[in-house]
């Protein structure tokens, strides 16, 4: 098949495509910032000609561009997105009705609600991880130290660590600059109270979202005096799946993140891997960011327990994290999602927890219970090299296609 790729910034792109290569196919590239994900009379124009040159089986993306569908449908090509962001706002929008697309959704609420709509081409589909390159990567990796070792060993011996090693690490955004804070100072006291009510009563609930529901239409009426709703005029989004997500769920994620992270060093040290601050939280060695293709793979594979903590705007899927972590072959302990049952085993692929108490009591009894540590995170990534790889998962879209 000839696959064209729209390339932005998201991880998992490198692996999507060498493994489309790795099956036979030919896969063409075109990158473009894009003005917007809804309107971009360029890049529409840019596309609209490469798709006149070549003859393409299906334009691919990672998550849903509106502006693509539109081009796509009008040259009569299928458009094939994958999701790794949920809700996708983008989807919001009257372009996701028609014929040329074709959806995959690694969150299975999310996929229900567009299959309510009435979206015809929507899957489920899960997340993937590429066990073949990790392997790769820490092979060279033991080489690397067993040359250093031959010349010297005091090298070898710092080269070995590179401060990845550590007994619990979480890598990831702590979102301490959310549009929430910039907000808070103009909401009125009450509306004030309300969200901080909200935000706790999410922290406390494990594997659901209260947050979208908790919005009224007469607190909905409020916000509006004071939230701006910014968007296109065939989008669909409404205040309250806006603001809900994009001001209370990324200030949720910055609360529960900080606040346990915070829980766990009062009793043991914790590593962070950020770019987006941390100095806040005293105690945390805070390591800085690492890259996602050379480094943060070794955290994952050399630190005793690994941190997933999922944002509540994913309301039932899996985060890529939990397969990156479980494919470099590393310990996860992870926040509770309902679909983690579906694809592991909890206390023998992963561990889970579900309250602050709970994360603070397996951290302890992980740490020193090292032969536990190791056989769990062994089954985490046979399970997802065997069930869970980029192939499985491409193979099951081109079969879906295919059928339609």
């Amino acid at each position: 098949m000839n696959i064209l790729v729209y390339r932005w910034n998201s991880y998992n792109y490198i692996d999507i495509i060498a493994t489309f290569q790795s099956m036979g196919h030919q896969v063409d590239v075109i990158e473009q910032e894009l003005e917007s994900y809804d309107e971009d009379e360029v890049f529409a124009a840019r596309l609209h000609g490469i798709l006149q040159q070549k003859n393409y089986d299906f334009v691919f993306t990672v998550n849903y561009f509106a502006v693509i569908s539109g081009v796509c449908q009008q040259m009569g090509i299928k458009y094939v997105s994958w999701s790794c962001d949920s809700p996708l706002l983008s989807m919001y929008h009257k372009n996701v009705f028609l014929d040329c697309n074709y959806f995959f959704l690694f969150d299975k609420t999310n996929y229900l609600e567009f299959k309510g709509m009435g979206v015809k081409h929507i899957w489920h589909l899960p997340l993937a991880v590429d066990t073949d390159r990790l392997d790769e990567l820490f092979a060279q990796d033991t080489m690397d130290k067993m040359q250093l070792a031959e010349t010297d060993s005091g090298n070898a011996s710092k080269h070995s660590v590179r401060d990845f090693a550590g007994g619990i690490s979480f890598v990831g955004n702590l979102y301490e600059k959310n549009s929430y804070d910039e907000l808070e100072t103009r909401f009125p006291e009450y509306l004030r109270g309300y969200f901080d009510a909200v935000m706790e009563a999410q922290l406390n609930i494990s594997g659901g979202n209260i947050i979208e529901p908790m919005l009224t239409a007469d607190i909905l009426e409020r916000v509006s005096e004071y939230f701006e709703l910014k968007k296109s005029k065939d989008s669909f989004s409404d205040l309250g799946l806006v603001f809900a997500t994009t001001v209370l769920g990324f200030k949720t994620a910055s609360l529960q993140r900080q606040r346990a992270l915070l829980a766990l060093v009062a009793k043991f040290p914790v590593n962070l891997y950020t770019n987006t601050g941390g100095d806040t939280l005293l105690r945390v060695k805070n390591c800085g960011s690492v890259d996602y293709w050379s480094e943060m793979p070794k955290v994952f594979r050399y630190s005793k327990i690994n941190l997933n903590f999922t944002i509540p705007n994913i309301k039932s899927g899996l985060p890529l994290r939990i397969f990156d972590v479980l494919g470099a072959g590393g310990f996860l302990l992870t926040n509770y999602q309902a679909e983690l049952p579906d694809y592991f085993e909890i206390g023998k692929d992963l561990a889970c927890f579900e309250s602050e108490a709970e994360l603070v009591e397996k951290c302890s009894y992980y740490l020193t219970r090292e032969e536990e540590r190791q056989q769990i995170a062994k089954n985490g990534y046979e399970k997802v090299k065997n069930c869970c790889s980029y192939r499985k998962r491409l193979k099951f879209i081109l079969e879906k296609i295919g059928e339609e």
